[in-house]
Parts: structure tokens; C-alpha cells; sequence
């Protein structure tokens, strides 16, 4: 079985490619996010797709994606009824709650707790933000934090889910910045640390350096582009 891969597509937006072939995209805001690459901002393949929180940055494209590929979509209850009525059939939204676990084709979608604030795009309650570990078919973990400070509970997330890759934002002003991503790497004890969430908009001023410099010792900022893989 060949290794899984992580695809960085701008903002908080990601394509997870798992070793069973799986083609999973995590909050894809691509059209309307100034660093989505231009190639990726019409997907040819979508087998799922997992949503943190309903701030029109994450849920950018999720149903538009969902009813041209026909693939179901994590999100937690009440953003899944959100997107039902968008008009995503409710056979597609598992619609699972934070602790919970779903089984996509042999990847497996937990939602963990994020601490943010929480409304969809017109403006409707969205249940609250979460984060997701993804476990691929190998036993990969990655865990998507989503929008949050860092809390100490993600001690527990590290301890059940043991992530071997965090993905962290890290630009500060609407998330926690490379200060507390740094002990948020502390809590997690992931060695591996792929950051997001940043330099979108002037205003996410946070950067891979200064995570670099305060993350703990041994742990790797995988710092890439816009459109750049990271082999998992």
C-alpha cells in the first residue's frame, strides 16, 4: 500500500490522498481563496469530504463539490442539516458529533473539540466549530485542527488519536498564532507539523519561521506552498 500524501491548497484548505486511493478534501475553499492555486480550484475527483465549522472560508465550496461527485461530507449535526438544506441529500451527510467516528470506504473521520466562534454564511446557527483527526487506511493519523486557540485538552487528542502529522493555523488575529500553535505541539506530541491559515489576507501574519523557532525540539514545521505535497 502506498503511502497517503497532504496537499496544501491555500488558506485552511486541503487535499488528503490516502493510500487506499481515497481523494479527500478537507474544508475546500478554493474559488474566492486568493491562494488556491488556479489548477485546483475545479477538482476532477472528490470521494469525500470533511468541514470543521460553517465560516464561509471552510464551506466555501463543499456543496458545490458534493453535487458534482455524488460524495458524502463529515461535518458535525447541525452543519450537516445546514447543508442539507443547501440540497445535499441527507443520505450523504453522516452527520456525526464531536468524539464521534465515521467510516468513509475504510477512512475514518473524528471530530474533536476547537474552540472558535460559529455561524454559517447566511447567517444560521452551524453547531460549533470542531476539529478532525483523519486516519487513514494504514493507520496514518492527521489531525486537522480547524479554527482554534490552543486548549489544554489536546493533550487527550494526542494521547487517543497519537497524530503523527498536526495541521495547525497558525496566522494569529482569527486563530492562535505560532505562540500558542508551539505549545499546542507540546500538548499534541506530533513530530510533524504542517501549518495553515496563514498570509491568505494581510491580517494572518503568523509564518512557518517563527513557528520554527518556538516549536519544541525534534518536531518538523513542514513549511510548503500553495499547491505543495507533503508525503505523509
Amino acid at each position: 500500500m502506498a503511502n497517503g500524501t497532504l496537499t496544501w491548497l491555500g488558506h485552511a484548505s486541503f487535499r488528503l490522498d490516502s493510500p487506499g486511493g481515497k481523494r479527500i478534501y478537507v474544508d475546500p475553499f478554493l474559488n474566492g481563496n486568493p491562494t488556491c492555486p488556479k489548477g485546483e480550484t475545479t477538482p476532477e475527483r472528490v470521494d469525500a469530504i470533511a468541514v470543521t465549522h460553517g465560516h464561509g472560508d471552510h464551506v466555501g465550496d463543499p456543496v458545490d463539490l458534493q453535487k458534482a461527485h455524488d460524495c458524502p461530507v463529515v461535518a458535525l449535526v447541525e452543519l450537516s442539516n445546514w447543508l442539507a438544506g443547501q440540497g445535499i441529500d441527507r443520505s450523504k451527510l453522516p452527520s456525526p458529533n464531536k468524539g464521534g467516528t465515521v467510516d468513509v470506504d475504510g477512512v475514518k473521520f473524528t471530530l474533536t473539540n476547537a474552540f472558535h466562534s460559529g455561524s454559517t454564511p447566511d447567517g444560521s446557527y452551524g453547531g460549533e466549530p470542531a476539529g478532525i483527526v483523519v486516519t487513514l487506511e494504514d493507520g496514518t493519523a492527521v489531525y486537522f485542527a480547524g479554527d482554534t486557540c490552543v486548549f489544554g485538552d489536546m493533550q487527550l487528542i494526542g494521547r487517543i488519536y497519537e497524530p503523527a502529522v498536526a495541521v495547525l493555523p497558525i496566522g494569529d488575529h482569527y486563530t492562535m498564532g505560532p505562540r500558542e500553535a508551539a505549545v499546542a505541539l507540546e500538548l499534541l506530541g506530533s513530530k510533524r507539523c504542517v501549518p495553515c491559515h496563514f498570509g491568505t489576507f494581510p491580517v494572518l501574519a503568523g509564518t512557518p519561521d517563527e513557528l520554527r523557532g518556538l516549536a519544541p525540539a525534534g518536531v518538523e514545521i513542514v513549511d510548503v506552498e500553495p499547491g505543495g505535497t507533503v508525503q505523509l
